[in-house]
């Protein structure tokens, strides 16, 4: 199966859902996104490394990155290979001594890592097909979408409560949808994403 290369491209933070918190991978050269919910605390390791910060002392994810740079182990790729009731699973492709060796992971700390390890990020058409957001490709978007873009950490701009999705027909959730993109909320639009997935099972 082929291997798409994708990018972090947002930290997304939602008002709307407190302690909700996205990350925002986007298919390189490519207009798709795809927005996976984590923690706090690995939307801040992510961050910090993104930003190039120096903490006090090493976070977790310092502490693995350095723990595998001492022993002279590679971190040469992340590959989020499988979707399955909206959970992301990830591994780590590791090599040491000319032996490759996968490693299973939680799709946030194998990101937290990458970013450390400056290595690709993968996933496969089929979890893009699934889960991935598509960016309408409107005038000034189509070079932005082929250049690398500075990671921004983006906000709600609205403090609405939305409607009950579940009562809403899939034409206004794909209008809501487009709306809340423009936002760059993407914690809210996992969830409407989901909605209309499961309208199409």
């Amino acid at each position: 199966m082929k291997k798409i290369e994708l990018e972090i491209v947002a930290l997304s933070h939602s008002i709307t859902q407190t302690h909700s918190y996205a990350v925002v991978l986007g298919e390189l050269n490519g207009l798709r996104r795809l927005p996976i919910v984590i923690g706090g605390f690995e939307a801040q390791a992510i961050a910090v490394a993104l930003e190039r910060m120096q903490p006090s002392r090493p976070l977790t994810h310092d502490l693995f990155a350095n723990f595998m740079t001492t022993f002279n182990i590679e971190l040469t790729e992340v590959i989020i290979y499988k979707l399955e009731e909206g959970i992301f699973f990830s591994k780590l492709i590791c090599r040491e001594d000319g032996e490759t060796t996968e490693i299973d992971s939680r799709t946030s700390d194998a990101l937290a890592l990458a970013v450390r390890a400056g290595c690709h990020i993968y996933t496969y058409e089929n979890i893009l097909e699934t889960a991935g957001l598509y960016l309408d490709q409107t005038e000034g978007q189509t070079e932005a979408a082929t250049e690398a873009k500075p990671v921004t950490t983006t906000q709600s701009k609205t403090s609405s409560v939305d409607k009950d999705l579940k009562n809403m027909n899939l034409e206004d959730l794909h209008t809501l949808l487009q709306q809340v993109l423009d936002q760059e909320d993407y914690v809210r639009a996992i969830n409407i994403r989901d909605e209309i997935n499961n309208r199409k099972k």
